[in-house]
């Protein structure tokens, strides 16, 4: 099989580490004409294993639906081993989060079953949807605040604080430390990247992880109806749940909870922006909505690439033969716009029938709150448009400035007249 050549190599890594302002999308295209199983640098510098980006659809399920053959925890492959993630190794002496304690993230196997099972029934889509009438009076009050201005900035008035109120109310954050929460988060997720951490993020996750510790603290003295309770009580009665687990589990839900959807919403109003005509049909019939954000997803998700996969034996990927304790990259934005799958994968259209897409992974590890997302998405975007019909950016697109944040690009800022 070719392997892609140095100018692609280096793109393609210039992109996971957020070195890139590159369009991603074309530089994607490059790689899957050169094949859907590369071989890259790998990330981590390791000098002992190889890496390899997977970049369309069947081998990208093909890694991530194989429990047996790939793992997301390297350390259970080889008794040497140490943890590796998107920063490096993992420093023994940091304070618990969902990047550096014992996450869903980085366990797999029983571990990881007994985890998921301690939060999967808050995350049915049955709860999730019991959830939509208060997403909607959140998104309603959002809406309350700028209606009378003429404007807005979408990410800060409405992208952002739609998730973070909703899941802070889930897991019973109070209303006065949600701020500080969207410091930590946009620092951790502006401030890593593939075989990148800044030197600021140790000093973010560190006040993250304190304050959670000290959330749970004070649920044990004060015991609420939410989550976070609910979880202290597992850990405290049942033993099935550490310190450490704890604070990594509260702190993953906490970031992914808000920081997937902000995403969503924001990225996905800029790409309607960008496509008049799919955003003037779906504004014409709002019934549309649902299967909008299954394409926006599709068209550009809120993740690039899921976390690292590693094979646990020799193996074989669409030819190309993988070796034991090799790292897989997935990048589920490749692998969306799979011209072997979707038909003009490369434009956006809000009425395709899609079967299927990895926006939020697959497996074992697919996101837990996929089901809130969607609500929280058909939410935000019928109301954007039903009250606000007249919606439009306040500069041209390409004065819109992106940023690379942990594994995507995202919208700091998204000025909207209406």
């Amino acid at each position: 099989m070719d392997q892609p050549n140095d100018s692609v190599q280096t793109r393609v890594l210039g992109i996971l580490s957020g070195k890139s302002v590159e369009d991603p999308f074309s530089v994607f295209a490059e790689a899957r004409a050169q094949g859907s199983v590369l071989s890259i640098p790998h990330p981590m510098g390791s000098e002992d294993h190889q890496a390899w980006l997977v970049t369309q659809m069947d081998e990208a399920l093909q890694v991530l639906k194989d429990k047996k053959g790939f793992t997301v925890d390297p350390s259970s492959i080889e008794a040497e081993g140490v943890r590796e993630n998107m920063s490096g190794s993992v420093d023994d002496e940091a304070p618990d989060t969902f990047f550096t304690g014992k996450s869903m993230l980085f366990v797999n196997g029983f571990d990881h079953r007994r985890l998921r099972s301690l939060v999967s029934k808050a995350f049915t889509p049955k709860y999730m949807e019991s959830l939509r009438p208060r997403v909607q009076e959140i998104a309603d009050e959002l809406l309350d605040n700028v209606e009378p201005y003429g404007e807005m900035d979408l990410v800060k008035d409405y992208a952002y604080p739609l998730p973070i109120n909703v899941i802070c109310e889930m897991l019973g954050v109070p209303e006065a430390d949600r701020g500080r929460l969207q410091t930590w988060s946009s620092a951790i997720a502006k401030g890593l990247g593939w075989g990148r951490q800044d030197p600021a993020v140790a000093v973010h996750l560190e006040e993250f992880g304190n304050y959670v510790k000290q959330l749970v603290e004070n649920k044990r003295q004060n015991p609420e109806n939410d989550l976070i309770s609910k979880l202290v009580t597992i850990e405290e009665e049942e033993d099935r749940l550490s310190e450490s687990e704890l604070i990594s589990m509260i702190t993953l839900l906490i970031f992914a909870g808000h920081e997937t959807t902000s995403n969503l919403i924001a990225t996905g109003a800029f790409e309607l922006f960008d496509h008049p005509e799919e955003l003037q049909a779906l504004k014409n019939d709002l019934s549309l909505v649902p299967a909008a954000v299954e394409e926006l997803l599709r068209f550009n998700g809120t993740s690039t690439s899921v976390g690292p996969r590693y094979a646990t034996q020799d193996t074989e990927i669409a030819g190309q033969f993988i070796a034991k304790g090799d790292m897989v990259l997935v990048i589920v934005k490749s692998a969306n716009r799979d011209e072997e799958k979707f038909t003009q994968a490369e434009d956006l259209e809000i009425q395709r029938d899609i079967d299927r897409h990895l926006a939020f992974g697959q497996g074992l590890h697919m996101c837990l709150g996929a089901p809130l997302a969607r609500v929280e998405g058909d939410v935000a975007f019928s109301t954007l448009f039903r009250r606000m019909p007249h919606l439009q950016l306040k500069y041209p697109q390409d004065k819109i400035a992106w940023s690379f944040t942990l594994s995507s690009q995202g919208l700091e800022s998204l000025p909207v007249t209406f």
